[in-house]
């Protein structure tokens, strides 16, 4: 098995063109990965009465806020979007494909995998309320399985918008978000206001990629990006009443993700100076042909993990209830340590899950039923198209 994984690693390596922007591609994998981690710990499923309802343990333990600074991944994620974006956009203008044809391709990569989880949820949802589940149960399970979309509809209208906005400077998203809180938060004005926060706050990392894109961003940028994005944000923090997590937390007043808020994007701008930073060591780290490979296999499969992460969680979590009885970390309420150990235990079994569903679900990602070659070089050949 070691042989044969090392073959693979290395026909992956010689596989990618010599350009192959590594570090880019390590940056999207742990962003990705950011996001399906601080999921499976801060996302609780309590069994409480015959019925499953969602808890964070960041409510029951606000010191582990933390968690949420290291997983809370988006902004990374979306500064490789916009640099992506407008690479590709710039080499379809010298192609000669028009806009149109550009998104469509595109698009059509993103969305490809969603239709699956679609349609498995509706089905799902529409077995649990036949079958007489609690209202609350069916409620909290297809929510946290389709709130993963929510990020896929604000990523593609922002890639729709990379022709309009791939030369502006973040400065002008920056100043949407701060007035807007001004005036939620300052004023008194109405919560619906913050939803405009969720096109211009994660507009900001998108056109901080575009200008890496076109070169304006060295590495000086990356440390006043850093340097300046972890001020502002402790200070937000610390003197201005925002909360110390970075994602949403059951039952608190505020979030600093949904939507987004100033802290929040003062942070990402912190996560985006350290990207930029670590782009070049990252891409000598991966010239061994083990550590690409795995970078590379999971760029392949980005958003079959995204989009199925919470389906394995949720399908480890009802198996767990077939024993009979709740088992820590996994049924009870997040309020302690030993829930914690407990969770941390349970990582590799979600991991296993995803594992399952990526293996059920991978090749609609890539375009269709499995297509693909065996034997010598097949699975580098697709790496290289495809990541």
């Amino acid at each position: 098995m070691r042989e044969r994984l090392s073959a693979l690693a290395r026909r992956v390596d010689a596989a990618t063109p010599a350009g192959r922007d590594r570090g880019l591609d390590a940056l999207r994998a742990l962003a990705i990965l950011g996001v399906v981690g601080g999921h499976w710990l801060v996302t609780a499923l309590v069994s409480d009465g015959g019925a499953l309802h969602a808890a964070s343990p960041l409510r029951h333990q606000p010191w582990l806020a933390p968690v949420s600074w290291i997983f809370q991944t988006l902004a990374v994620f979306f500064l490789v979007g916009g640099y992506v974006a407008t690479k590709s956009h710039a080499s379809a203008r010298e192609r000669g494909t028009g806009r149109l044809p550009w998104l469509a391709a595109r698009l059509g990569r993103l969305f490809r995998p969603v239709a699956a989880v679609l349609v498995l949820w509706t089905a799902v949802g529409a077995g649990l309320v036949l079958s007489g589940a609690a209202p609350d149960t069916v409620h909290t399970l297809v929510k946290l399985a389709l709130s993963p979309l929510w990020f896929l509809l604000v990523f593609a209208g922002l890639t729709a918008l990379t022709p309009l906005v791939r030369r502006l400077h973040a400065l002008w998203p920056i100043a949407v978000v701060l007035h807007v809180d001004l005036v939620r938060f300052g004023f008194g004005g109405p919560a619906w206001l913050g939803w405009i926060n969720l096109a211009a706050g994660w507009l900001v990392p998108w056109t901080l990629g575009a200008a890496w894109a076109r070169g304006e961003l060295t590495r000086r940028s990356g440390r006043v990006l850093l340097v300046g994005g972890a001020a502002a944000a402790a200070g937000l923090v610390l003197w201005a009443g925002y909360p110390a997590s970075m994602v949403g937390v059951p039952g608190a007043a505020v979030s600093n993700l949904n939507p987004p808020t100033l802290a929040a994007v003062a942070f990402g701008l912190a996560q985006c100076g350290l990207a930029i930073l670590l782009r070049e060591p990252l891409a000598r780290g991966l010239r061994r042909p083990a550590a690409w490979a795995a970078v590379a296999l999971t760029n392949l499969s980005a958003m079959t993990i995204f989009l199925w992460h919470q389906t394995a969680l949720m399908a480890v979590t009802a198996l767990g209830l077939l024993t009979g009885g709740p088992l820590p970390g996994l049924h009870t309420a997040p309020d302690g340590w030993g829930w914690l150990l407990a969770r941390l235990a349970w990582l590799p079994v979600f991991a296993l899950g995803l594992a399952v569903c990526w293996a059920a679900f991978r090749t609609y990602e890539r375009g269709g039923r499995a297509r693909g070659r065996r034997g010598s070089g097949g699975a580098g050949v697709k790496v290289a198209r495809h990541v």
